[in-house]
């Protein structure tokens, strides 16, 4: 018997630096998938600023739905996730007002320290236990308000990325949990938006929308879309659309003893908890507490991942020499161990015009070697990430009471092999690695629990396990990562100061 549509499932997988269309299958207790479209996501500078294409973006989604109807993968529904904090406004009628502004921009340089001004950092964590980052919603909403950008004095409604994207397929207005906790405007106590905050940065509250979880169905395609595309009768679901939410419920672990990275652009490393961890330690340490699915929390940290490489490449790009993925990790693999070790979190990596340059003079900071050659950099990235994870993991172990026995790396770093087995021997604790393409998996098992097709977090997890195999990385020569852990943190407390 041929296969319906009803056991099909697109998502919209769109990253800081590109997106995907994927198409999941689910059949046999199996999911299988393939990737139908891929396109570039780069911030847009304007006079000196950086925002987000939302038209191109859109115009891609729309793609991505005509090669799905071309293809003949027709899907019951789609669903939309996106990195979090930055939004879009609209106007009364309903009109994006400018391109949102990307979390990037320097435009909140310094701001945190002035909303401290307004309202105590302390009220600010124990009103929504989000780690403080200079680009979160919060200090971007007090800088378009101070700065009385035109769009912000005319606004009616603020969307998030993901919820203003499937606001221009569907109509709807929503504010989907997970991304809506992303923003340090949430009380999770609540699960409201803290009237406290926009009184603090002077924003009235009413430009926010409802919260709504994810799995909920928001509608279907507009007319003049489903028309446009070929597509009819589509429903839009409102999945985790925070993609770290959606990747750890891809997470295929068999009980809850682990830590995980969702490695990517960022490394977003942390555990999964049935309630908010919000105390003074978490507040010290830094650490937020992101929505999940099912109502789960997600207690971590926020660290620069593959970032630091990313923009090294794109450095690079101009002689001449094709710095893939598989060349750099070769050179990484062939460079001397810990020649040079930096503190990858440091302020100035955030949005650096040079990054190797960035890298070097963080080194010479720190009294450390140069790096001299693109295989030297791509170790010391490596290296210092893993060690920065072995440090994520203690304090997350004095914060909470979790057994944690073994590491998942889900997305893009877990084909990275060398900063898999750099993680493994750094935290001492074995690391699975994979699925790589957890976020949009993840996305499309949260369709199928809104479909009725799935019907709980351990089930997506069990599908998981049966559909793929997962590479393992046992710790080997921890005692030499015992050394350099000690003299990564006497770097790291040098640098800072």
């Amino acid at each position: 018997m041929p296969r319906t549509r009803k056991d099909k499932f697109l998502a919209f997988d769109i990253g800081a630096s590109g997106g995907r269309a994927i198409i999941g299958e689910l059949g046999n207790r199996k999911i299988s998938f393939k990737e139908i479209r891929r396109f570039d996501n780069n911030m847009t500078r304007i006079r000196s600023r950086c925002h987000w294409d939302v038209y191109r973006l859109f115009e891609e989604i729309q793609i991505g739905l005509k090669v799905a109807h071309n293809q003949s993968e027709l899907p019951l529904s789609i669903g939309i996730d996106t990195w979090g904090v930055d939004y879009g406004l609209l106007d009364e009628a309903g009109r994006i007002l400018e391109l949102p502004y990307a979390y990037r921009d320097h435009r909140t340089d310094g701001v945190m320290e002035e909303v401290f001004g307004l309202i105590a950092k302390e009220d600010i964590y124990a009103l929504t236990g989000i780690q403080f980052l200079q680009f979160n919603t919060l200090f971007q909403l007090y800088a378009a308000k101070r700065d009385r950008q035109p769009a912000m004095e005319r606004a009616h409604d603020l969307l998030f990325m993901p919820d203003l994207l499937n606001y221009l397929l569907t109509g709807v207005r929503f504010s989907e949990f997970t991304c809506a906790t992303t923003s340090q405007l949430m009380n999770p106590a609540t699960g409201q938006w803290e009237a406290r905050l926009f009184q603090a940065i002077n924003v009235p509250i009413t430009i926010m929308q409802e919260i709504i979880r994810p799995g909920k169905i928001l509608g279907r395609l507009t007319v003049d879309i489903a028309a446009a595309t070929g597509l009819s009768a589509v429903d839009v679901v409102a999945v985790a659309s925070h993609d770290t939410g959606s990747a750890i419920a891809a997470i295929p672990a068999k009980d809850d003893a682990f830590a995980y990275i969702s490695s990517g652009t960022w490394s977003l490393m942390g555990i999964e908890s049935e309630t908010p961890v919000v105390s003074p330690k978490s507040l010290e340490l830094n650490f937020t507490n992101e929505g999940g699915v099912e109502g789960t929390y997600r207690i971590l940290k926020n660290i620069m991942g593959l970032w630091l490489v990313q923009e090294c490449r794109r450095s690079w790009g101009g002689n001449g020499t094709p710095f893939t993925n598989e060349y750099l990790l070769s050179l990484a693999a062939s460079s001397k161990p810990f020649k040079s070790l930096i503190d990858p979190d440091h302020p100035s990596l955030l949005n650096p015009e040079n990054m190797p340059k960035a890298l070097v003079k963080l080194a010479e900071n720190a009294r450390e070697p140069h790096m001299e050659n693109p295989g030297e950099f791509a170790r010391c990235i490596f290296e210092s990430l893993a060690l920065r994870y072995r440090q994520t993991l203690e304090e997350l172990q004095q914060i909470t009471d979790k057994n944690i026995r073994r590491i998942h790396i889900i997305g893009g770093g877990a084909q990275n092999d060398l900063l898999c087995r750099f993680a493994a021997n750094a935290t001492g604790l074995p690391v699975v690695a994979g699925p790589a393409e957890a976020t949009a998996l993840g996305n499309i098992m949260i369709q199928a629990m809104a479909s009725g097709e799935i019907r709980s977090l351990p089930e997506i997890r069990q599908i998981l396990r049966n559909s793929f195999e997962f590479k393992e990385f046992i710790p080997e020569d921890c005692s030499e990562w015992d050394n350099q852990y000690a003299r990564f943190r006497d770097i790291c407390h040098r640098i800072r100061g």
